[in-house]
């Protein structure tokens, strides 16, 4: 019944603190096959094989021991590709001396084994 009622009482304005940290909730510890970043309309890969965490108040994209993308979850702007497939993240990146960055990240496919 409690999920029901979360379900309903979800936040739909982006621009919201919770709307933002249940999405930051919703991709913590998703693995992503690779990351892209469109410079002057040209994208370009810039990490293979990661995962995107959540660390305390921020949003962290790691690919293989080298993190991508370190923003706060309050000042990011994402949302997930039409085909649900990836998602985009928009937002001031720390670990690059707090240039705004827009990056897209592809979930790795996977199915759990049938038992």
């Amino acid at each position: 019944m409690l999920k029901k009622t979360k379900g309903w009482t979800k936040s739909k304005n982006v621009h919201s603190k919770r709307y933002k940290n249940d999405l930051a909730n919703y991709l913590h510890e998703r693995s992503i096959k690779c990351v892209t970043e469109r410079i002057d309309g040209i994208e370009e890969v810039i990490g293979r094989s990661g995962v995107i965490m959540k660390r305390e108040d921020e949003l962290v994209i790691y690919c293989g021991s080298e993190t991508v993308m370190r923003t706060k979850i309050d000042d990011l702007y994402a949302w997930e590709l039409l085909s649900l497939e990836g998602v985009v993240i928009t937002a001031h990146d720390l670990e690059h001396g707090g240039e705004e960055r827009t990056v897209i990240a592809f979930y790795t496919y996977w199915r759990p084994m049938e038992s």
